[in-house]
């Protein structure tokens, strides 16, 4: 549960943003948005290995 403490003098706009930025840092949106389609063990290994494969090509260990 989050929770804001509203300060004296302080308005409601900057109380929101800050309730915004910490839901935001607890990652609830987004494991939302990641389980709201199943999607099966071999197909999220092949797209990490996709991703590793593509992060090498792009970055590579060549560094001249």
């Amino acid at each position: 549960m989050i929770i804001v403490q509203i300060k004296e003098n302080e308005s409601v706009d900057r109380a929101l943003k800050r309730f915004k930025k910490k839901f935001e840092r607890t990652g609830v949106l987004k494991e939302l948005r990641r389980r709201t389609f199943f999607q099966k063990p071999s197909i999220t290994q092949r797209k990490q290995k996709q991703k590793a494969i593509y992060k090498q090509a792009t970055y590579g260990t060549d560094a001249s």
